[in-house]
């Protein structure tokens, strides 16, 4: 009998260190988030979520690189001249950009595509809006004039379509830009389209069901609690 009670305790003991190493903690957001934060908030909560709560450095990405060179082509073309911040560089986002040689092609494929000839109000643009209380920085790549007072935002891509999932979470970038630009030119959501061209597949991709404002608010507003791995952690980020 005291047998069986010694490791009846250990049982229990055991049972309530785990219990304490797996205690859900609450992930408080920052003051300010970026768009590409917010892509990974709808792709992986909870990946997001020990991210923010144990900041890692990020590895050098050749194929963003790469991308940005297409990007700043393309600013060139547009006669853009405006001062990018580091973390901002157009191409950032795109994990699966085009190596180097094929940035003629790149460029090749733009200029064959429907886009080549439009000429956008605006590019670069950079904003800061506010979603449930969190300021969400981003920079957009162009937007154009529509008539009736209509717009598109467009972002280019030189990687490859997502699909799936994947595509879902996407989505969400361009959901905050169609936010942001209609709070900038002062005009309804519903006014402001938004797309992705793929520029290595020339192929435009306007997503439907875009998230509206509400939406947006509630991604925000879903970072969840998750367990830590060993000792609990401060609640503080």
């Amino acid at each position: 009998m005291a047998r069986w009670r010694r490791e009846a305790d250990l049982l229990l003991a055991e049972r309530a260190e785990l219990a304490r190493r797996a205690e859900a903690v609450e992930v408080e957001l920052p003051g300010h988030l970026s768009v590409t934060q917010l892509v990974a908030l709808r792709r992986n909560p909870e990946a997001l979520a020990r991210t923010l709560r144990r900041p890692m450095p990020t590895e050098p990405n050749p194929y963003a690189r790469r991308g940005t060179a297409f990007h700043t082509w393309l600013e060139q073309r547009f006669g853009a001249d405006r001062l990018l911040d580091v973390d901002e560089l157009p191409g950032a986002a795109d994990d699966d950009a085009a190596p180097d040689e094929a940035l003629t092609e790149l460029q090749q494929r733009f200029l064959a595509s429907e886009w080549a000839d439009r000429v956008p109000v605006e590019v670069e643009v950079p904003f800061a809006t506010v979603i449930a209380g969190v300021v969400v920085r981003g920079r957009m790549d162009a937007v154009f004039a529509r008539p009736g007072g209509r717009y598109d935002v467009v972002d280019w891509k030189t990687g490859r379509q997502p699909a799936g999932r994947e595509a879902d979470a996407a989505a969400v970038q361009l959901a905050v830009y169609r936010l942001a630009w209609a709070e900038l030119a002062g005009v309804p959501v519903d006014r402001v389209g938004a797309a992705f061209h793929y520029v290595r597949d020339g192929v435009t991709v306007r997503p439907a069901d875009l998230l509206d404002a509400a939406g947006l608010t509630a991604l925000v507003a879903a970072v969840p609690e998750f367990p830590t791995e060993g000792a609990a952690l401060p609640r503080s980020c």
